[in-house]
C-alpha cells in the first residue's frame, strides 16, 4: 500500500464538475493498493498517517500529529501511485490491485481513518477526479506499507 499525503489548509474533489468532497486544515491522503496488501497493510498505513507528526506545535517544529490538531482528512484512491516508471517511457500498472480488492482496502482505510476519531472527506473509487488544494508548507511525504 502506498499514501502519498500532504499538509493541506484546504482541499477538495470534484466529479464531474460537482464537489464531492471538502476539507479545512488536515491532511489529503492520496491511496495506492498493490496487489498482495492486506488488512495489515491497511491498519499500519492509517496508524501511521493519524500519528505522523507533521504539524507544528508552540515553536514551530513539526511535533503535532493529525489527531493532536483534530485537523480532518480527504481521502482519494489513487492507483497510479502503483505505477512503475523504472522502464521505458509508458508506466507499468502490472502492481495495482484489481479494482475490487483495491476498492475494499481503500473503504477499509477510510473506516480506519474514521475509527481514529478524524473527520473524513473521500473521492469517488474509479472515477475521474478533479483534486484542489492548497499546500501547507509544502509539506508532502510518501508512506508504505
Amino acid at each position: 500500500m502506498k499514501v502519498l499525503i500532504q499538509r493541506v489548509k484546504q482541499a477538495s474533489v470534484e466529479v464531474d464538475s460537482k464537489l464531492v468532497s471538502k476539507i479545512d486544515k488536515g491532511i489529503l491522503a492520496f491511496v495506492g493498493v498493490e496487489k498482495g496488501d492486506t488488512s495489515e497493510n491497511v491498519q499500519k498505513a492509517v496508524k501511521k498517517v493519524v500519528n505522523l507528526r507533521i504539524f507544528p506545535d508552540e515553536f514551530g517544529k513539526m511535533n503535532k500529529s493529525l489527531l493532536d490538531v483534530q485537523g480532518q482528512m480527504l481521502i482519494v484512491s489513487q492507483f497510479t501511485l502503483c505505477g512503475d516508471c523504472n522502464k521505458g517511457t509508458r508506466p507499468s500498472f502490472d502492481n495495482s490491485a484489481p479494482p475490487d480488492s483495491a476498492k475494499s482496502l481503500y473503504e477499509e482505510f477510510i473506516r480506519g481513518v474514521n475509527a481514529a476519531g478524524i473527520v473524513t472527506g473521500t473521492g469517488v473509487f474509479g472515477a475521474m477526479m478533479d483534486v484542489a488544494l492548497i499546500n501547507d508548507g509544502p509539506v508532502t511525504f510518501h508512506i508504505s506499507c
